[in-house]
Order: structure tokens, then sequence, then C-alpha cells
């Protein structure tokens, strides 16, 4: 009896507890399915402005852009790593802080050349807040961040060490030879140079990131969560020679110094492709030195003078009117037209047509045109249209200005206007248009447009190539042409381009001294130009020199001032034992290039297999396998010599990773 009531007891115990459960179980329940019904009754929205928009944000994450390149694979500007450091004192352990602290300082003390006690000061007080997101420097470069990367403390990582990393790219200039008007700049905001119009190509597409929030301030990049990864921006290469862009550099900056000029240009275009082997503009600053900031080649229209003559004359040669037989007499070098005088620098006397370029003579040019132009100046002016001198050039580079010329639908046309063209004047070209035209004339009568991108490239492979595009595919008759080249010839072998004659080369060219702002009181303004081919036979270059507000002093004719740049240029690109120019004389010495980054090429991890990184450079490869979540370990600078774990190894996030480099 007594062990029934015993069992009676446990069974009314048991069902009591098991009654309790169900009804737990059951509250449990209802507390969900209530759960279920707030969740969807409640503004989600309202939760997420309320906590995660003001507490986390998607930022981006840029992409770097493209290296800009020589046609010789010299860089001419890239875009360099830079490191920002912050520090997360709240994630800082305190015995390591106390027990590492005074290394640390000492440490930072000799590297930025501050008082330890500066560094010792800040800190205690950051750590008393407990700041998440501390500034210790920004705009590291690689050898730097990894040097304060082992120092005490930091070297226990982000998570014990409280030491953040964001890196950040900026964009540099390699070479003092080819400045910023040149090169340019795309800010987002202003495009302009080689940088502007490639920049379609270069720009990659930004990635993005989250950040969370630390204060009103400040946003800590959450670095393992990146929404979407950037793509780096393809490679330009360029149609310029760092040799020949070093020439023309060089040539026109002793120039502009000798004759104390203002500015100066040269345009050096290889004859058979139309590519811009050389491009320099320079202008003098306040402290008397030569830069190269604005692109007078492009953004500058200017009358020509003398150098127009070539154009002009070319129009009555392809019509016929003129030949080697024609002469024309200018008299004592004077002469009024519709009651404008014209002059000439150069004696007088009957000239024939060589003669009239030889000596460039206005009387003789303004005369012939004159004489078949002037009661239908529109079939001389169709000419200038034929040959694209009326439209503004179609080319990569922003900026490039649209010819004015008058024609007789303008207001300013009168009597003597057509006189004036002629001898360059009542018109305004800029420099690259009438280098274009010249290399024409050099090339045989086929006009090419003038090209500054030679390939694209991305990961090492061409995805494009430029091909030169024909213009105008006969600017003239063959005879008109050789009547040119022949008259160009002899201006420099007996005319105004006499002094830069040498039986070594033959150069075929034409001077130019034009004046401007003559309509302003004060002393005379002198442009002076020199416009040519070389050799004379067989062109392989054209090349347009113009120097402009030369001391009048020393001289201010083309045959003296311009015309010697010229030939510098011809002797040392043509003649056969060129002036050798190392690449570190060109590297400008603000910018160490052995610090570049090379064509970075991108690191993956497939199916968790160890890549080859044997022979890349180290600075490039170590960062990525950081980013990707591994610990690398290494030995030396330069380029990596072995690797462990070998490639193909199944390696795991945090795996510890040992590069040896080269020394």
């Amino acid at each position: 009896m007594q062990k029934q009531n015993e069992y009676d007891n446990k069974r009314k115990k048991t069902l009591r507890w098991g009654y309790l459960f169900a009804v737990g179980v059951l509250c449990v329940f209802v507390m969900f399915l209530a759960r279920i019904v707030i969740l969807q009754n409640t503004n989600v929205q309202e939760i997420k402005d309320d906590y995660i928009n003001k507490n986390y944000r998607e930022a981006t994450l840029k992409a770097a852009r493209g290296n800009l390149f020589a046609s010789d694979g010299s860089i001419l500007a890239t875009t360099v790593m830079r490191y920002d450091i912050y520090l997360d004192f709240k994630t800082m352990k305190d015995t390591i802080y106390s027990n590492n602290i005074g290394a640390l300082t000492d440490s930072l003390s000799k590297m930025f050349g501050k008082p330890r006690t500066e560094f010792r000061k800040k800190f205690d007080e950051q750590k008393r807040k407990k700041n998440q997101y501390y500034t210790l420097v920004k705009g590291l470069d690689f050898d730097q961040y990894d040097r304060i990367r082992n120092f005490p403390i930091f070297k226990k990582g982000k998570n014990k060490g409280g030491f953040i990393v964001d890196r950040n790219y900026k964009r540099e200039l390699a070479t003092s030879e080819i400045g910023a008007g040149t090169i340019g700049i795309d800010n987002g905001e202003v495009k302009a140079g080689l940088e502007g119009a490639f920049s379609k190509y270069l720009t990659g597409t930004d990635g993005k990131r989250l950040e969370q929030r630390i204060n009103s301030s400040q946003w800590k990049p959450i670095d393992y969560w990146k929404v979407k990864e950037p793509v780096d921006g393809e490679d330009v290469y360029t149609t310029l020679d760092l040799r020949i862009q070093d020439i023309a550099h060089s040539a026109l900056e002793k120039q502009l110094i000798n004759f104390e000029a203002k500015h100066g240009t040269v345009i050096v275009m290889e004859t058979e492709t139309g590519k811009v082997k050389a491009l320099v503009n320079l202008r003098r600053t306040e402290d008397g030195e030569y830069e190269d900031s604005y692109n007078y080649a492009l953004k500058d229209n200017i009358e020509p003078g003398s150098t127009f003559k070539t154009i002009s004359l070319l129009a009555a040669m392809d019509d016929g009117f003129i030949d080697e037989n024609t002469t024309v007499n200018v008299g004592g070098g004077v002469w009024t037209y519709a009651k404008q005088r014209i002059s000439d620098g150069h004696g007088g006397g009957t000239y024939d047509i060589s003669d009239v370029l030889a000596k460039s003579s206005n009387v003789g040019t303004a005369k012939l045109i004159t004489k078949y132009y002037a009661d239908k100046p529109q079939i001389f002016l169709d000419h200038l249209k034929r040959w694209k001198l009326f439209d503004k050039m179609d080319i990569e580079l922003p900026g490039i200005t649209k010819p004015k010329i008058v024609t007789p639908q303008n207001k300013r046309w009168n009597a003597a206007t057509l006189a004036s063209i002629s001898y360059g004047y009542s018109s305004n070209i800029n420099l690259l248009q009438l280098t274009t035209f010249y290399n024409g004339v050099a090339n045989g009568g086929k006009m090419l447009k003038p090209l500054f991108i030679d390939k694209i490239m991305k990961d090492g492979k061409v995805i494009y190539s430029a091909k030169p595009e024909v213009m105008v595919n006969k600017m003239a008759s063959e005879k008109a042409i050789k009547m040119m080249t022949s008259a160009l010839t002899k201006a420099v072998e007996k005319g105004t381009g006499r002094s830069i004659f040498t039986p070594n080369l033959k150069m075929a060219g034409k001077t130019g001294t034009a004046r401007f702002e003559y309509w302003l009181p004060g002393p005379m303004k002198y442009r002076a130009s020199f416009a040519g081919f070389y050799p004379a036979d067989h062109p392989k270059y054209t090349c347009y020199v113009m120097i402009s507000e030369p001391n009048t002093a020393k001289g201010f004719y083309g045959g003296s001032v311009s015309a010697p740049v010229f030939k510098e240029i011809a002797g040392k690109t043509f003649l056969k034992t060129p002036q050798n120019i190392e690449k570190e004389m060109l590297v400008d010495r603000k910018v160490n290039l052995n610090k570049m980054v090379e064509p970075n090429i991108k690191i993956a991890v497939n199916n968790k297999q160890m890549p080859s990184v044997v022979g890349l450079i180290g600075k490039n490869v170590i960062p990525q396998l950081e980013n990707l979540g591994y610990r690398v370990d290494y030995k030396g600078v330069g380029r990596i010599k072995e690797q462990f774990p070998l490639e193909g190894t199944i390696i795991s996030k945090n795996q510890r990773i040992y590069l040896s480099l080269q020394n």
C-alpha cells in the first residue's frame, strides 16, 4: 500500500512538471507569435533609419587610376599607394599598452623627429577617452608603412594593438620634362592634357565598403565587409618619346633663357603616322624659371606670320597659277595695296617663286595671291577649308581652339584682307594645326590627324592599338607638293633659314616673324617661328618651334631665334649619333621612381590555392595578400625570390605566408 502511494505521488509530481513544461512551451510559442505580429506591424524603415543608417554607411572604395606611359614604356604619371594610420585605443589591450608604450613612443620619436613626451601625452589622453579612431599620420609610402607597422603595440595588429590602416591612392608625375601643362589633370571638375584626354580609359570603377560610426564626426571602415570590389583603370601608352621630349625641352629652354623670352612651344610629329613624339610648352615664372604649366600649342590661336606663306603659295601652285618659272618684282621691298603698306625686311628686285619663300617676301606673296584671287577670294579660301584650317581639330586632348580666318562674310573684310591673310595676318590658328599642315606637305600631300595615343593595355594585354587617321588624302597635286618641298629646302640652304644649314642633314622649312598686339602703344612684340621637316628628301619628323616675346635687343627674327632650336632637335633626333639620354636624367628629383608602383598585377586566391608570386614586386604583392586576410612575413626588398606555402597549396584565412625578397 505504501509503495502504491509513493508511485502515485511520483506520478502526480511528474505530471505536474510535464504540465508546467507544456504551459511554458505554450507561453514561448504565444510570445513568438506575438513577436511576429508586432514585427509585421512595425515600421521596419523606421528601425533602419533610427539605427542602421545612423550607425553604418556605404562609402566609396576608390579604384586605382591606370598608369600613363611614354611610347617606350617610361612612366609619365602613375598611381601610388599611400597609407593613413589610425589608432583604436579602446581595442588596445591595457597590459599591452602599459608594458610597451615607452618603446612605442621611442620608435615614433626617431621616425618623425618629435619628442617622445609629445606622443606619450597625446596617447595617454586618448587612452583615457577610449578613442576608437585617432588619426596618427597620413600619406605614408610603403617603406614608411612597413616600418611603422612593426613598432611595439602596432605589430599586435588591429584586434590587440588597435592598429588601423586605410589605404589611399595618389597621382604622381614621374618626370619634370613633361609637366602639368602637357600631362594635365582630371580632378573630377577639370579635365586637361593627357590625363583629361584619356580619362575614360585611365579611370577605373570604384568599389563600395561599409563604415561604422565612431562619434559625431568620425567613421571607421569595416575592412572585411566590402560590398563591391573596385576595378582598376587601364594603362595608356601615349605617343610621346621621352628622348625626343628631353631634347626638345632642353633646346627650347636654352633659347628662351638666351633671348629672355616670355614663353615658347615645340611640337615634333612623326611624319608617316602623325604621332606627336614631343610636345613642349614653357613659360617664364615670376622667379625667372621656365615651367610647363600651360598648353600654348592647343589653347592659343595666333597670327602665324610668315609660316603661313607656305599655305598661301601651295594653293596657287595647286591651281597652276605659279610654277618654277614664275617670277615677281618686289621693287624696293615696299608695296601699297588697297591703301595698306606692305614691306619686306630683305632687299628687293625680281624673285622666282623659291626666292619668295626663301627670302620670306611679304610683297612677293601678297602680289601673287592678290593677282590670281582678288576677284574670287573664295577659291583661295576653299583651299584652306579643304585643308581643315577653318575646323576645330577632332583630337583627344581637351581645350583645343577653333581657327579664325577673316572671310568676305565677316564685317572686318576689306580690299586689303586677302593680302594680309596671304602672309600670315587676319587669321588666328593654333600651332598644332599649323604643324599638321606642314606634316601633310612632308608626307607627300597626305594630311594625318595628330595622334597622342599609341595603345591601351589591361592586365598586360593590348586591348586597343591606334592607327594613323587620314584627314586629307591629297592636299595638292604631286607637282605642287614637290615644288613646295624644293622651295622650303632652298629656304634653309640659301634663304632666311640658312643660319641652320648643315651638309650633314638636309632640312626643309620656313621662318616666321610676326608682330602681335601691334595696335597697342609701347614696345613692339614679336613671335619668332620656324616650321619644317627633316630629312627633306625622305622626311621622318615634322617640327614647329615658336618663341614669344624675345628681348628685341638680342633678336626677334625666326631665323635667329627659333630656327636654331629646330636645328638642334633635328640633329639630335635623326643623326646616327644622337644624344643618348639616360632615364635617370629624366627623373624629377621630387619623385623617387623606385617607390612607384609598377603596372600592378592583381593577386587572386582561387579555390583556396596559394598563387605563384615569385618574380613579382614585393611592395605590390604584400598589401594585396594582407587585404585578402592573410598574414605575411617577409625579409628583404625588391622582387620575391622564394615563397612558402608553394603555388597550389591549400591555404586558409589568417594563415601566415612567408616571402623571401631579393635583398
